[in-house]
């Protein structure tokens, strides 16, 4: 049991000192996960249910029992006081995975990685209302909340942010927080209220909204409470028209719609050259990596020249809406499975090299 402890708390020592430091306030006790989260979604936000109700987007979280992402879907729900605002969680690379910093509820909006998660959290700031005379306004420019409020106001929002992909770093979207969002996070603030974390548990237990379930498309994306999670009030997948999306969206149909093809992916970054300190051992190494960038390359090259000729036999042939949004559909999915498909095959090669130097130390020189 001791060994057990002693090797616990190095694993998670090493985790923290990978973390950035800005992050360690926040980052949920765990391991880190290789495997990046799936693109966030596109959906209709329902009805606000009535007046003092604050929206939380909808998020990917991860059940470590099950090993497998699932979808949180947005809600409403009640702050757990007059004048407070909700950062939402993220995740980031923490050197040797993803790590999840929670969401939190404070006068200021944080840090929330630069992820856009819609609906006035568009990658910094929050632009969803503001609190006045112990008062929550809407700002209907990017809030639903119907008839009846009086406690409104339409202010335009210029978004230049329509990338969808749902992590910081390694591959995601390159942001560090301002020193307000620093400030932020050292204010009083308080974590998910208990609804949030009830209903949290809810999408958890739930296969539906597990992604090897969905592959992207989960039972329920949104919903106008946390108690209608299977009830009236809550969007289902195929109503909300949600889909996967990811970094580098492409924008089309007036920008009502984002999709994404491999042109729109961030650039691929060349691995970084090995050092071992042997040097016949560095040179292999590189060689490998630099294959496999090769192949990446072209699998990017193959999928966009696929796509393209499929885009252009639709306009010859005068598809219609429908038949466009499912062939856009189709290629959000099969970009999201390319990039997770060469995630993994660079982490898998990261890791082989790692053990190798151990396996060969015998010999002192690569086979």
């Amino acid at each position: 049991m001791r060994l057990k402890f002693v090797v616990g708390s190095v694993l998670l020592a090493i985790l923290m000192i990978a973390v950035p430091i800005t992050l360690q306030a926040q980052v949920r006790v765990g391991v880190a996960i290789t495997v990046a989260p799936p693109p966030l979604l596109v959906y209709d936000q329902p009805v606000c249910p009535g007046d003092g109700y604050f929206w939380t987007p909808g998020y990917w979280d991860y059940d470590y029992d099950a090993g497998d992402y699932f979808w949180v879907p947005g809600t409403w729900v009640e702050p757990p006081e007059v004048g407070f605002l909700w950062t939402p969680g993220w995740w980031g690379w923490g050197g040797s995975g993803f790590l999840w910093n929670a969401g939190f509820w404070g006068p200021t909006v944080g840090f929330y990685g630069g992820i856009n998660y819609g609906f006035g959290w568009f990658g910094t700031g929050f632009y969803g209302g503001r609190w006045e005379g112990g008062h929550f306004f809407y700002n209907t420019e990017v809030w639903h909340v119907g008839g009846g409020f009086h406690n409104v106001y339409n202010e335009h929002v210029d978004i230049h942010n329509d990338v969808h992909v749902s992590y910081n770093g390694h591959g995601g979207v390159d942001a560090r927080p301002t020193p307000q969002e620093e400030a932020a996070a050292r204010e009083r603030h308080v974590g998910p209220v208990a609804a949030q974390t009830q209903f949290r548990e809810a999408a958890r237990s739930d296969p539906q909204q597990r992604f090897s379930n969905n592959h992207g498309r989960p039972a329920t994306v949104a919903t106008a409470r946390t108690s209608d999670f299977h009830g009236n009030g809550a969007a289902r997948g195929n109503e909300a028209g949600a889909r996967p999306e990811e970094s580098g969206a492409r924008t089309e149909n007036g920008g009502s719609r984002t999709y994404t093809h491999p042109n729109d992916l961030p650039a691929a970054e060349r691995p970084a050259a090995p050092n071992t300190g042997n040097a016949n051992l560095d040179k292999k190494y590189q060689q490998q990596q630099e294959k496999l960038y090769s192949k990446q390359q072209q699998d990017r090259q193959k999928l966009q020249a696929q796509q393209d000729k499929e885009h252009q036999q639709a306009q010859k042939q005068q598809a219609n809406q429908q038949k466009q949004e499912q062939m856009e559909q189709h290629h959000a999915q099969q970009t999201q499975q390319m990039q997770q498909r060469h995630t993994q095959q660079t982490q898998q090669l990261q890791s082989r090299q790692s053990a190798a130097p151990h396996a060969e130390s015998g010999g002192g020189h690569p086979k």
